[in-house]
């Protein structure tokens, strides 16, 4: 256990995150989402939602600044205007954090699994709700 470090955040995806450079793209996916067959490193958490599983990430990942939408998730029922109680608050909490305005980069689904195929890591949770699915590019961490 570490002090000021979200218990969410193990070890193992601590070290994930950390290996992660700019510009690498983590998976945050719901339990839907075929996690394993991207090929890349999966980190389940269990009975976890996405909003949950985001708040902790949140604290120690930066989003990129130098993109146009640094957080994207998958469009829900092939109608990018529609957005699920989750998405909404992933992009409030991402908002909240963010230097610069922050707005969704929308993904429709068959492109989501394709663009999954570049992924860093996924990192999977029990989320109930479809469309539970995000990308999240990592940013610099700049000095202070």
């Amino acid at each position: 256990m570490l002090k000021g470090i979200d218990p969410l955040l193990s070890g193992e995806l601590l070290r994930i995150l950390d290996e992660m450079g700019h510009g690498d793209e983590l998976l945050l996916v719901d339990r839907n989402y075929p996690a394993a067959a991207t090929g890349h490193p999966v980190v389940r958490l269990g009975e976890v939602g996405v909003v949950r599983a985001a708040t902790a990430i949140l604290g120690v990942f930066p989003l990129d600044e130098f993109l146009e939408h640094p957080l994207e998730r998958m469009e829900v029922s092939d109608d990018a205007s529609i957005t699920t109680p989750e998405q909404d608050s992933i992009l409030e909490l991402a908002r909240s954090g963010h230097p610069r305005p922050l707005d969704w980069g929308v993904v429709p689904r068959l492109e989501f699994y394709e663009r999954a195929r570049r992924a860093f890591a996924v990192v999977h949770t029990l989320e109930p709700q479809p469309w539970g699915c995000f990308i999240l590019t990592k940013g610099v961490v700049f000095p202070d």
